[in-house]
């Protein structure tokens, strides 16, 4: 969370914040309310997720674009299934009615409930957002050159090349010429007395 604050800023900046921090909140109310299986669940379903985002991470850093399309649509997949179909049917269901049933509704109660229900908003947008981004991948015609890393940008920021900077032509290279050596086209005298040139490729 504080990771965000000297981070390249993006544009999820807020959401990510609001997850960080009802991320945490959630953890403090699974001792608080006794729930700490409840909360090891709620955080094994996300990490699940996140080591294929990060193995998709470093395949498209390496330049492996089609291991990394592969691991984001697992990705995809893993994250869609665990946070909107397991999380509200397993975690949800025994949270909110289960233990409605057992022990009562209680002032923790309540706000750790809308916390796990504001998580799975948060899920929900994600979800869509990762669809549209695949979804557009496709349309265009781009898988295989895009780049799923960053699922907040915005239209122009969605799909990228990866592979662009490999294709565009390196920077046109400064001729330095080593007869001027910094006196206005004198020879120099500092071994540079001839007219020759070199590439600058520093």
């Amino acid at each position: 969370m504080f990771s965000q604050f000297t981070d390249i800023k993006r544009k999820d900046f807020l959401i990510m914040l609001l997850h960080h921090l009802a991320t945490i909140s959630l953890i403090t109310f699974s001792y608080v309310n006794n729930m700490v299986r409840v909360g090891t669940l709620v955080m094994c379903l996300h990490d699940v997720s996140d080591v294929l985002l990060e193995a998709a991470k470093m395949a498209n850093y390496v330049k492996c674009q089609r291991l990394c399309d592969l691991l984001f649509v697992m990705f995809g997949l893993v994250f869609i299934s665990t946070r909107l179909a397991a999380f509200p049917i397993w975690i949800l269901n025994t949270t909110v009615f289960e233990s409605w049933d057992i022990v009562g509704p209680y002032p923790s109660w309540w706000v750790f409930n809308l916390l796990f229900f504001l998580l799975l908003v948060l899920h929900s947008f994600w979800s869509y957002l990762i669809i549209k981004i695949a979804c557009k991948a496709i349309s265009k015609g781009k898988v295989g050159k895009w780049n799923p890393m960053h699922v907040s940008n915005d239209d122009q920021g969605d799909i990228e090349s990866s592979s662009d900077e490999e294709d565009a032509p390196s920077p046109a290279k400064k001729i330095h010429n080593t007869a001027t050596n910094g006196t206005n086209g004198a020879n120099g005298t500092n071994g540079y007395l001839t007219g020759t040139t070199c590439l600058d490729e520093h």
